[in-house]
């Protein structure tokens, strides 16, 4: 008798080691298609290596997650395996936490060392400044030496971006809610608060999408616009496409909620979601508060 075959809770404290799977030489090659695609978009080529590489990937997590879910759902998973999810779940985040820094720390030294050095603001930088750009003024927003971004507007904080913080704030309230509903039983809460959730994530890309499109047509702020473009955008797509990712697997979770999974003892799925999404309501707080406002 397998492992896989016996009742569930006979050995909680083992692992399980689930059968062989082709799933992770599916994500292997679904890989490599995606990537050779867009290596070929960018060179000039077509884009359906992409977009198979795409329906691959898509493909595959669908399965890979399914099987996942299936497993999870069979009581298959000891506390032991449950403790490792949510350590793979920490230093997952811990991660994105130092992806963000680097970007964030490349705004920082643009704007606390690199505009002022070509400012001459410092003495190791006069020669250059008064050499190479005697013109250029160390202020911020910037369009860089010899106006090289062109002509632009900065995004300001008290329109689209205070009210997608708004958005974001809420959308962490309505989550902490549904956490609470699934605490203490309440299945109905838990989905209203999901639901609330997506709702306002899904809510805030749409936004977002304005903004970008008031960015480009009427403030004339594009990628290209100097170091202020291209830290903007580079910052706010990166946020908007972890937060897209985020809606998407609460999307998930709402439907397994329906559905009638989790309850008070195994709900490390609904808790990774949850993790996930007040990651990116932090992210975005200190965007809103260095790239918008300061």
């Amino acid at each position: 008798m397998t492992h896989a075959e016996h009742a569930p809770g006979h050995y909680p404290d083992h692992y399980y080691v689930p059968h062989q799977s082709y799933w992770p030489i599916v994500a292997s090659i679904s890989l490599f298609v995606l990537m050779f695609g867009g290596a070929t978009l960018l060179n000039g080529g077509g884009s359906t290596l992409l977009l198979v590489g795409l329906t691959l990937i898509l493909i595959t997590i669908f399965g890979w997650f399914g099987t996942v879910i299936r497993e999870s759902e069979k009581k298959m998973y000891s506390d032991q395996l449950d403790r490792s999810f949510r350590w793979g779940m920490a230093w997952f985040i811990f991660s994105e936490v130092m992806f963000f820094a680097a970007f964030f720390g490349a705004l920082f030294y643009a704007r606390a060392y690199s505009v002022p050095w070509l400012g001459g603001e410092s003495d190791h930088a006069v020669m250059t400044h008064g050499m190479l750009w005697p013109k250029f003024e160390a202020v911020w927003p910037t369009n860089g030496p010899g106006e090289v971004g062109g002509f632009f507007a900065p995004m300001h904080a008290w329109g689209l971006p205070a009210i997608n913080t708004l958005i974001l704030l809420s959308s962490g309230v309505t989550i902490t809610w549904a956490h609470w509903g699934l605490v203490e039983g309440n299945r109905p809460q838990l989905i209203k608060g999901l639901a609330a959730t997506v709702a306002l994530g899904f809510l805030f890309l749409f936004l977002q999408a304005v903004e970008y499109h008031e960015a480009y047509k009427e403030l004339h702020l594009t990628l290209g616009s100097g170091i202020y473009g291209s830290t903007f955008f580079m910052l706010t797509g990166f946020h908007g496409l972890h937060v897209t990712i985020g809606a998407i697997i609460l999307t998930v979770i709402l439907f397994r909620s329906m559905a009638g999974h989790f309850t008070l003892q195994r709900h490390f799925a609904f808790e990774a979601a949850a993790w996930y999404w007040h990651f990116v309501d932090v992210v975005w707080l200190g965007l809103f508060i260095f790239v918008y406002w300061m």
